[in-house]
């Protein structure tokens, strides 16, 4: 038997980091890909992202670690999931790379993103990416990281 899930908000940044992504997600969908006005992913939108991704990555590295030693199976899984997200998390950083730098220059010329305290914002990705590797390098062997995803095994159960 199934011990049921918790109720209320237990989870009050994990909601909102999901209410965020499916507005943004209905947000760049409103738009028919088909149109010339609809924008591609750009800059901006894979750092976010790629910044949610580590944040999750770093989760499920808790996860794994906390549950691996009761549910030796569960954790197996999450540790799984966790070498996912970090295949997800360095595609991301490098569709990132291979994007053109934005055009046209800030509007405001005040701005001087290279003063700000973690470095300038085409840095940060690669060092929020330097990061989690060295976390995920600790943990996770060479030919897990380059491992294709293989279906799932576990049965489903109520």
């Amino acid at each position: 038997m199934a011990s049921p899930l918790p109720v209320g908000d237990a989870y009050p940044y994990l909601r909102a980091a999901n209410a965020g992504i499916r507005h943004h997600t209905r947000t760049l969908t409103l738009t028919p890909r088909t149109q010339p006005t609809a924008s591609p992913a750009d800059r901006v939108h894979l750092d976010v992202l790629h910044a949610h991704l580590t944040a999750l990555h770093q989760l499920l590295d808790q996860l794994a670690e906390s549950t691996r030693p009761r549910h030796p199976a569960a954790g197996r899984h999450l540790a799984t999931a966790h070498t996912r997200l970090w295949q997800s998390a360095a595609a991301v950083h490098d569709a990132f790379h291979l994007l053109p730098v934005a055009e046209e220059p800030p509007t405001d010329t005040s701005c001087h993103p290279e003063r700000l305290p973690e470095g300038p914002p085409v840095l940060t990705i690669c060092q929020r990416h330097l990061a989690a590797g060295h976390v995920v390098r600790r943990k996770t062997t060479p030919s897990d990281l380059n491992a294709p995803l293989h279906g799932h095994t576990a049965t489903c159960s109520q």
